[in-house]
Formats: structure tokens, C-alpha cells, sequence
């Protein structure tokens, strides 16, 4: 990712670089790995009123905090989730635009580009209790929609994946009795022969590999995972299925849990489920 910024506190601002706003990503120093919270960005400043009275009505608790709190982004709407986790919901940020190319007449791709050489941030997992709980408020609230699920023999929801747009998933919703923690952060890149490159670098930096590159049967996305120095799970996703929000969501079952997330492999290593922060 690009840096673009570090504000007083010593915090660290990223965007990848199709991103169209000064940051998509900020890291701070901590006694400890983790997701301080998601954000979401709404269209206007009275669509973001309007959504805080709406979360108020659903029995969340809010709490607004003020324009500035974060260099160069406007006023935030936080709030806890069934899930355990901080989300919150902004409606400006400084804009940039796409960073090393013009805006008249781009360029492929920019020269400069360093390391995996994201484009985007795409999604996160997270884990915790109440997923059906979490389910509800993110699509009758804020207008999520389930893109694909797990369910075990009784029907139960055991995994549950939504979209804001037409992208396999902007959430992943794990259930565990681990509330509230942090599986992964995933990162965009166009083609699988990024994602191949992204191995390799992660392979020639000595970084800590979690899944060698290869292809999700959810989302049929391609994906390698690896751990950063802080150890946080950190994803490079490629491809990935086009959801549209009147389809129905595909269904999976927990016995062939193991096809579901590694399609060749078809199971699951002990540290991929275990290791979360």
C-alpha cells in the first residue's frame, strides 16, 4: 500500500492505489494485534444523520465522534455490534484520487508501484456469538445483503457473507464463541498473476505464510494468506464472483466445509481456524 500520511499521535495512513480517498487503512501502535474498528462510508452528511437516528431506533448505542479526530476525514458515527465489534459509518474524507495517475485520460496502471502493489481494500472477517443478530442489523439497517452462507445440518448459520454492491463480500460473518474478535484483512489485486507475485514476495521477505496462493470455493475468489510483524491475519484477494442484490445467496454446508474455503486443498489447517486476534 501507499503511505499518505501520519498525523500527530504517530498513526500511519494507506490507501491501495485505485483508492480515490487520502486513506482506506490507519495503524496505530498497540500493546497488542487486533481491529480497532470497520468503517463503512454513506452518501451525504444527512444520510449519515439520518442512518445514526435509524440505528438509534434499532436499540444501538451511538456515539458521534467529531470532524478531525482522524486527519482529513469528517465527522464518524460509531457504534457497537451483535458481533462484538466497533463499526462506524462516515460520509467525508479528502479526496485524492487515484494515486500516480491522471484523472484525464489515465494510464493502465502507475508507474512506482512497490510490494504486492494492492489497488483496494476489500473486506474483512470477523467472528463473535450473535452472526444472525448481525445479519439482520447490517441489511435492514444499513443495506447489506447476504451474498453466500454456511449452514450446518439443522439449517443453522454457522458463516454468513454480505455485500454493499455487487462485490462477493464486503463482511464476513464467522460464528465462534471467541466474541468479538478478528480473523483477516483482505486486500485487492486484479489477476491471478498478481496474486502469484504476491506469494513470491511474501516467500522472498521471509514474511510469515499462512495459505500458499490458490482459490476460495466461496466467493470462488483466489487467495493467499500471511501474518504481519504485528500478527494480524492479512489477505491478497484476486477475482472473486459478481453478486447482484436480487439473487439468491449461494448455500453451503458445513461438511464440505473444507471445498468451501480452499477449493483444491478441500480442508482446513488447524491454524487457519484457530489463530485469530
Amino acid at each position: 500500500m501507499i503511505e499518505t500520511h501520519r498525523d500527530g499521535e504517530g498513526r500511519v495512513y494507506l490507501k491501495g492505489w485505485t483508492e480515490p480517498e487520502l486513506f482506506s487503512v490507519v495503524l496505530r501502535e498497540a500493546d497488542e494485534a487486533g481491529m480497532d474498528f470497520q468503517g463503512f462510508k454513506v452518501r451525504d452528511e444527512d444520510t449519515l444523520t439520518q442512518l445514526s437516528r435509524d440505528l438509534r431506533a434499532w436499540g444501538v448505542d451511538v456515539q458521534e465522534i467529531p470532524a478531525g479526530d482522524l486527519d482529513h476525514c469528517g465527522r464518524r458515527m460509531q457504534f457497537s455490534t451483535p458481533t462484538g465489534h466497533r463499526f462506524e459509518l462516515y460520509a467525508t474524507k479528502t479526496y485524492t484520487g487515484p494515486w500516480g495517475i491522471s484523472e484525464v485520460e489515465p494510464e493502465a496502471w502507475p508507474r512506482g508501484l512497490r510490494g504486492i502493489r494492492v489497488q483496494r481494500f476489500d473486506h474483512c472477517q470477523i467472528h463473535g456469538r450473535d452472526i444472525e443478530a448481525m445479519r439482520d442489523l447490517l441489511s435492514e439497517v444499513l443495506g447489506f445483503y447476504v451474498t453466500e452462507h454456511v449452514i450446518d445440518d439443522t439449517g443453522k448459520n454457522l458463516a454468513i457473507f454480505m455485500s454493499l454492491a455487487m462485490k462477493a463480500h464486503d463482511v464476513a460473518l464467522i460464528l465462534d464463541d471467541r466474541h468479538g474478535t478478528f480473523h483477516h484483512a483482505a486486500f485487492y489485486v486484479e489477476t491471478w498473476e498478481n496474486l502469484l507475485r504476491a506469494g513470491d514476495l511474501i516467500s522472498m521477505t521471509g514474511t510469515s505464510l499462512d495459505t500458499a496462493p490458490t482459490r476460495h470455493g466461496i466467493t470462488r475468489g483466489q487467495t493467499t494468506y500471511f501474518f504481519d510483524p504485528s500478527g494480524n491475519r492479512n489477505e491478497v484477494f484476486a477475482g472473486g464472483s459478481t453478486h447482484y442484490p436480487d439473487q439468491r445467496p449461494y448455500v453451503w454446508h458445513d461438511r464440505n466445509i473444507g471445498k468451501a474455503i480452499f477449493y483444491h486443498h478441500q480442508k482446513l489447517s488447524e491454524k487457519f481456524m484457530t489463530a485469530l486476534t
